[in-house]
């Protein structure tokens, strides 16, 4: 078996092939040009075959240099992400959060990014949960519960009042009858979220609307597959406007009247007492007030 050629002189080589030129593959590596085209020259005696043409500026790969650079790099850029995944810069640290799918999905998720963005040293571990009441044996740093925030296992903090809306897809609403109207709405196909039956109703009695719904068509247990049924078509929901946001702002749906719902219970922040001191933890539960904050100015 023949060996392997310096991997030195592989570096060289690949950087090369990239910038088309010794000089600036040089000034990558912290080398001399005269290094790289030496270590190459000796690449090519070692391969008994010439990867470059030098031209007056800079150089050009010959055929059988191409060849050779594309699994040189994807072999190097394989390396690094191996070592990227399994020895992570020990400045990068980590936040546990837990939440409801719904919430990890519609309300997270989306802007997570913008997290990332503002602190790329802080890595993000989110698992969803259907329901949970206190930190388990694998606790994580944060929840997210959905309740009354009579919790006495962390560190409480309420993240907004929350109200409910009916929405659905365009293309629904303009099935009816024009002008749409609450009542044509309420009696047509209701996706219903398990808990949270009595919405309409609710809605109805608050605004003196008298609505006749016609039952649960389709019956869910999280706002995620509501929501996602919704956007398919399947009918209206009444849902937290908190989650409808993001396919409200994209026009996915729409919320075709101004009634709101005021919902008792609410979202709370749940930080693990273990987890407090912890700064990557501070930071993430400012940034979710924040964001929590925004959603809240927004629904005024």
């Amino acid at each position: 078996m023949a060996r392997l050629p310096q991997v030195t002189w592989l570096h060289s080589f690949e950087a090369a092939a990239r910038h088309s030129s010794f000089t600036a593959a040089a000034e990558e590596l912290g080398m001399t040009p005269a290094a790289v085209s030496q270590q190459i020259r000796l690449l090519e005696r070692k391969l008994g075959t010439e990867l470059f043409v030098r031209l007056p500026r800079g150089v050009a790969l010959t055929d059988t240099g191409k060849a050779y650079a594309q699994p040189i790099r994807r072999s190097f850029a394989d390396m690094m992400s191996a070592t990227n995944s399994l020895f992570r810069d020990s400045t990068m640290r980590t936040v546990r959060v837990r939440a409801s799918i719904s919430f990890a999905g519609l309300v997270i998720a989306p802007r997570i990014a913008e997290f990332y963005a503002l602190h790329p040293d802080i890595s993000v571990q989110l698992t969803s949960f259907v329901w949970a009441d206190k930190f388990d044996e694998d606790p994580a740093d944060i929840d997210i519960r959905y309740g009354t925030g009579d919790w006495d296992d962390g560190a409480v903090q309420h993240l907004g009042h929350e109200y409910a809306i009916p929405v659905c897809h365009p293309d629904y609403a303009a099935s009816f009858p024009q002008p749409l109207t609450i009542q044509a709405l309420a009696a047509g196909r209701i996706i219903s979220i398990m808990g949270s039956e009595a919405d309409w109703g609710q809605l109805s009695e608050q605004n003196g609307l008298n609505l006749q719904t016609t039952g649960d068509w389709f019956k869910v247990d999280s706002s995620f597959i509501a929501l996602q049924s919704a956007i398919a078509r399947a009918g209206s929901v009444m849902v937290l406007k908190r989650f409808a946001d993001h396919y409200l702002e994209q026009r996915i749906l729409i919320a075709p009247f101004d009634y709101r719902l005021p919902i008792r219970l609410a979202h709370f922040l749940v930080r693990n007492g273990k987890s407090i001191p912890r700064e990557e933890v501070q930071i993430f539960c400012e940034w979710l007030m924040s964001a929590s904050g925004e959603a809240a100015a927004d629904k005024a």
